[in-house]
Formats: structure tokens, sequence, C-alpha cells
């Protein structure tokens, strides 16, 4: 029966779910992709062609049994398809949403290195887990029984929600600190409704909520309490904060013209979009309506950025980026959907400085790309005499994130850090050089992916554990 559904990449066309159209969906903040029919579902999972050595597994942060789930899903056996994604991915309807899969399981599939289109990995995923929601197949979280160790953990962002939940279901008792008022981190504040509706985020807090795991919002560390209470209360400690301090642009000389860290324009509309009162919004500094905007980087931020800009009302937005399409770090998939939306990209452009001689804009200047590096990639160099003004209203910085020093922020000696300002930490057990305390996801590899932080923050939970004496609880990946 299996194989009668399976292998049909040959005479079943890739199909990825409905996009709405750009006029319409650049309105508002709502998801832009619809869900699979049933049907559809098992279609496109059943493209998939069972290969012997399942590049999309290996590729995976998470070695996620894709092929396992996707025969399943084609086979009408949703449940099942849904135990198996939930056993190795603490947030499969997540990832489903926002992984980068045209870098990771999809861009290394076997039948699109084929030529025949890859299997739609992130959209069945997504299909099974909001399936199993609807369902009421997704259950609170239940252990065998309670046990006396306690953990601490610092940041509520997907590693440390990952290493809540594994730790929950072992009978740990965890107290999670976020310095927000809202847990989640980045995938509250950080990632727009169009990517990552907020009640999918919220409804998985509310089942940690359910399973035991105490949230302690509104508490910084370092200042409503030390780090060394929090030690003091917990067996084991997780740092889990990932990296929050933007790389900035020169501001300009005389003050004329601010230039707005990323995070901050995508936190204000974040708020703006659960009803919060936000006065940076409401006066227009961090609120594009009306504006010619640019934003500067070619990650995935800087796509949050300028997709947001349109749907705030700008009057244009671009996205300058140093190198050319085929070099950005950003997800292609995100790139096409901005472009569809109105984003022109500027390639090639390295900006200067924002407000340069009194202008309002960015000074710019064109660039080439010359010889690889040690890396294998082409250096950008500047082309002489090439400079020109790019205006706009608002300016915002895409660069990427740096780690906060958190053992001068905490107060807190021998906790060793890298050249890079990130926690050291051993990527297997992700132990620090302070005994019991632990460090995953941002905070440890610098600035990444949701997936990698989840994977991270499973590991950390079976480090722990094994501190515990309780080394088999949790399988190994």
């Amino acid at each position: 029966m299996g194989k009668d559904r399976m292998l049909r990449f040959v005479d079943v066309a890739r199909d990825m779910p409905a996009k709405r159209p750009p006029e319409l969906r650049a309105r508002d903040f709502g998801e832009i992709y619809g869900e699979y029919a049933d049907e559809k579902a098992a279609e496109q999972a059943g493209r998939c062609s069972q290969c012997g050595v399942p590049y999309c597994q290996s590729h995976c942060p998470l070695h996620n049994n894709i092929p396992d789930w996707l025969r399943l899903t084609a086979e009408g056996r949703l449940r099942e398809a849904y135990e198996i994604s939930q056993a190795t991915n603490t947030f499969p309807e997540i990832c489903g949403r926002i992984c980068p899969q045209d870098r990771l399981c999809e861009g290394n599939c076997v039948i699109e290195q084929s030529g025949h289109g890859t299997v739609t990995i992130g959209s069945v995923e997504k299909y099974i887990t909001d399936s199993a929601w609807e369902n009421g197949w997704v259950q609170p979280i239940v252990n065998a029984g309670e046990r006396p160790e306690s953990v601490g953990i610092i940041g509520s962002g997907p590693g440390g929600l990952a290493c809540a939940d594994m730790l929950r279901r072992e009978g740990v008792q965890v107290t999670v600190y976020e310095r927000s008022d809202r847990a989640g981190g980045l995938m509250t504040y950080g990632i727009p409704g169009f990517k990552l509706e907020k009640d999918v985020v919220m409804r998985r807090i509310r089942q940690l909520e359910e399973g035991g795991v105490e949230f302690r919002l509104n508490c910084d560390v370092g200042g409503d309490v030390s780090f060394a209470a929090i030690q003091g209360r917990h067996d084991a400690v997780l740092i889990a904060t990932g990296v929050y301090q933007a790389r900035a642009l020169p501001e300009p000389e005389d003050g004329s013209q601010a230039i707005v860290p990323a995070l901050d324009f995508l936190t204000a509309s974040n708020r703006q979009c659960f009803g919060d009162e936000v006065p940076e919004f409401e006066s227009g500094e961090l609120n594009a309506h009306g504006k010619r905007v640019v934003v500067i980087g070619g990650g995935d931020t800087a796509m949050d950025c300028v997709r947001t800009a349109v749907r705030q009302g700008a009057v244009s937005v671009k996205c300058l980026y140093r190198r050319d399409r085929a070099n950005m770090p950003g997800s292609q998939r995100e790139v096409a959907n901005a472009e569809e939306e109105g984003v022109e990209f500027v390639w090639l452009s390295a900006p200067g400085r924002v407000g340069a001689g009194g202008a309002k804009g960015v000074s710019v200047q064109r660039m080439r790309l010359g010889q690889p590096d040690a890396t294998g990639r082409q250096v950008p160099e500047l082309i002489e005499d090439s400079e020109y003004l790019e205006e706009a209203d608002l300016v915002i910085a895409a660069l990427g994130f740096e780690p906060e020093p958190l053992p001068k922020l905490w107060g807190v000696d021998g906790l060793e850090v890298t050249r890079w300002g990130t926690v050291l930490a051993d990527f297997q057990t992700h132990e620090t050089s302070l005994p019991g305390v632990y460090a995953c996801g941002d905070i440890q590899r610098g600035a990444s992916l949701v997936v990698w932080a989840i994977r991270d923050g499973r590991e950390a939970a079976q480090a722990i554990m094994a501190q515990f004496g309780a080394a088999t609880a949790i399988a190994a990946e």
C-alpha cells in the first residue's frame, strides 16, 4: 500500500500551498501561505522517493525522520506522522513555517537534484502539526513522576523552551526567567506575523505553562535578580538569552537622521499587532507609513524588515546589499516574496554615512565582486567614483546581532566567553566553564536559526539529566 502511494515525483508536480496575492497580503500581517487540503498534502508527500540515503534528514539540524512522516502522510496515517515528527522536534509547526527549507532539507532533496522539483517538506510538516492541534492530538506535558531537581533557564526563546519542554517531560522542576513581558523571544517579537502568526507561539507557551513550567516575566537578570541568586535556587542553570546587540552603522555627525536598529523596528511592529500601546510607533519613529524606507543588509532579518515596511504603508522600500543576489545569506524564497510585494533590491551597493552632508538618505558606493577569499566567497570591492545618495526618510540597519557582555552585565566571575563574545560551552554537552551551568542557542553559537536553537536546547536537556544521574532518560538523537 505504501509503495503505491509513494515515488510519484515523476507523475505529480511540486505544488506549494496557495499563496495569497501580493496586493492582498501586503495589507495585513496574516501568514501568506494557505493550508493544504488533506488530499493535496497526501499527494505532495507521496512525491518522496524514499531514497536509501535521505539527504533531507541528514541536512536537518534536528535530523527529523522526514521520509517516515512523509510516507505516513501519503498513506493517510496522520496521527502517526505527527508522533514521529514530534519525537525529534519540539516545535514542528514553527519550523514548518520559518525554517529556510530551501537551504536545508528541501535544498538537499534527492529528486530536486534530479530535476523533478523538491518535495514540499516544510509545508507538509506545518500541515501535520496544525492538523494535530485541530484534532486534539497535542496533549499537555505528562511525566512519569515529579523529580526533586530544579533548573533555571535564562531566556525563553526556542532553545530555552525546547530544553524546558524536555526537562518537564522528565519531571524536573523548571523556572524560565524572561526579561520581556511575553515569552518566546524572537519568535514572539522578532519574527513578523506574516511568517509566524503569534497565536502559534502563544499556544505552545500555554502548553508549557499547563505542563508545569514556571515563567517569570519582566525579570531582568543582573537587575531584578542576580545570576548568583538563580544559581543558588537551582541545581542547574541554562543560559539561553540569544544575541540582541545590533551591529550598527556610524550615526550621522549632526544627528540629523537616526538609524533604526532592525529589532527595534520589528518589536514595535509586533507589539502593535498584539494590541499593545507603542509610543514609538504612534509617533512615527518606528513606523514606515508614508515614508521612503531603506533597509541595509541581506539576511532574513532584512527580509522581515522590508516586508514589514510594505505592510505599514511605506511609499517605497529598498534593500541595499553589498554582494549580489546569488551570494546573499537570506532565504531566496523570502527574497522572491519581498519582490512580489514591491520591494526593490539594490545589489552590489555598500552604504556609507547616513545623512552625510545634511542630506536625507544614505550615501551609497557601488561594488563589484573580486577574487574569492579563503572561504571561497568572492570579496566585494568598491568601484571608484561611484558614490551616490539613496534618498530615505527611514533607514533601518539589519546587519546582524552580537552577544551582550554577559559576565560584565551579570557580574559573573569565571564564565568564559569566546573572542566573539559568545558563551564558551561544549557543543555536545553545552557545559560552560562554570559547574552546573549550561548554554545553548545563539548565545553559544552566534546568531543562527531557530531550528539550531531547538537542537541545542534538547541536547542541553539531555546533558542536564545526565548531571542528575539519569543519562538514559532522554533518548539521544
